[in-house]
C-alpha cells in the first residue's frame, strides 16, 4: 500500500482503491528495472483493467509510412455509422511506456460515445528513440489523417496530450489543421517552482520526480526546454490553434499546465476551457468503470470531443 500522506482522508476510498490496485501491478519502485521489463509489467496491468470494447466498434491495423519505418495505427469504427469526424489519439505512458493495446479500451469507448473513428497512433518510444522521434511520428499520423475528408480533433492523454498540443501548434495553418482539441492531464513543460508542481510535488501515481524523469529519458543531448515541440508551453505563439478542452486532475503536480495553456491561448484570442477534476490523480481515466467522479470526467471528455468534432463550442 502506498504511503497515504495528506491525501489519506482526502481521496475516495474507491479511488484509493485504484491506487493501491495500480501501485501494486506497476510499483513506483520499477522506474530502476530495464525499460523492457517496465513495458512488460505496465502491459500486464493494462490487460488487467481492460474493459473489452463496446459492442459495435470494430477495430483495424495499419501503417502509416514515415520516412525511413512505418508507424502502427488502430482505427476504431462503430458499425452501421458513418463518421462525422476523426479523432487522432496519442496515448499517455511517460513517453516510454504504452502502445496500441495499452488504450484499446479507451480509444474503442470514445468510438463509441461519440460515433466517430478513432485513429490510435503507436508512435515511437523513448529511450531507444529521443525527441524528436515521438513528435515526428506524431506530425507523420496527423499528415496521414488530414488527407481524409473527415473533420479531425486531436485527442491525448499524459504524454499524449504533450504531442497532440504540440501537434496542434505545428499544423495550425495546415489547410486541414484540426477543428479542436481535447487534453486530459496533459504534460506541456510548465513551471515547476509554482503551482500544481508545488503543491501536488507527492500526489500518488505522478510525482514531480516522476515528471522530471520521464521528461529526461526523452530528452537528446542538449535538448532545448524552450522548443515548443519537446514543451508546448515554451512557444511564444499561441495564435490560430483549434478550440482547446483541457480536463486536468487536482491532485496532479501537471494540472497547472491545464490551466496556463488555457490562459496563452485565450491571451492571444483563441477558444479555451480549463476543468480540474476535484479530488482525483494522474490516470483517472484507467478508473472510469470503479470511481463515479473519473467515470463523470470521463463522461465530460466524451461529450467534448463529441462537441467539437461536430464543430460546437461547448462551453
Amino acid at each position: 500500500m502506498t504511503s497515504r500522506g495528506k491525501y489519506g482522508p482526502w481521496l475516495d476510498p474507491a479511488l484509493w482503491m485504484y491506487i493501491d490496485s495500480v501501485n501494486a501491478w506497476y510499483p513506483p519502485e520499477i522506474a530502476g528495472l530495464p525499460v523492457d521489463k517496465q513495458r512488460a509489467v505496465y502491459a500486464r496491468m493494462c490487460r488487467a483493467f481492460h474493459q473489452g470494447r463496446p459492442a459495435g466498434v470494430k477495430a483495424s491495423d495499419s501503417l502509416v509510412a514515415a520516412s525511413k519505418h512505418g508507424i502502427p495505427v488502430r482505427r476504431y469504427r462503430l458499425a452501421g455509422a458513418a463518421p462525422r469526424a476523426t479523432v487522432l489519439y496519442f496515448h499517455g505512458g511517460g513517453f516510454i511506456l504504452g502502445g496500441l493495446e495499452s488504450h484499446d479500451d479507451i480509444c474503442a469507448e470514445i468510438c463509441a460515445g461519440t460515433g466517430f473513428d478513432v485513429l490510435s497512433v503507436d508512435y515511437r518510444l523513448a529511450p531507444e528513440h529521443l525527441h524528436p522521434a515521438a513528435f515526428d511520428d506524431a506530425l507523420a499520423a496527423f499528415e496521414w489523417a488530414a488527407s481524409s475528408d473527415l473533420p479531425l480533433v486531436l485527442c491525448g492523454e499524459s504524454a499524449g496530450g504533450n504531442l497532440a498540443a504540440a501537434v496542434a501548434q505545428a499544423t495550425r495553418h495546415h489547410p486541414r489543421a484540426a477543428i479542436g482539441q481535447v487534453l486530459i492531464y496533459p504534460d506541456l513543460g510548465g513551471n515547476e517552482t509554482i503551482g500544481s508542481y508545488v503543491e501536488h510535488a507527492d500526489a500518488p501515481l505522478l510525482s514531480t520526480g516522476d515528471a522530471a524523469f520521464y521528461r529526461d529519458v526523452r530528452s537528446a543531448r542538449k535538448q532545448s526546454p524552450d522548443d515548443p515541440t519537446f514543451s508546448p508551453l515554451r512557444d511564444r505563439d499561441f495564435s490560430g490553434l483549434p478550440p482547446t478542452v483541457i480536463i486536468t486532475a487536482e491532485c496532479d503536480p501537471l494540472s497547472s499546465d491545464g490551466e496556463a495553456y488555457r490562459d496563452r491561448i485565450l491571451e492571444a484570442g483563441g477558444k479555451a476551457w480549463w476543468h480540474e477534476e476535484s479530488r482525483l490523480v494522474h490516470s483517472f481515466l484507467r478508473a472510469r468503470t470503479t470511481v463515479p467522479a473519473a467515470a463523470e470526467a470521463f463522461g465530460r471528455i466524451v461529450a467534448a470531443v463529441a462537441a467539437l468534432g461536430r464543430g460546437e463550442w461547448p462551453y
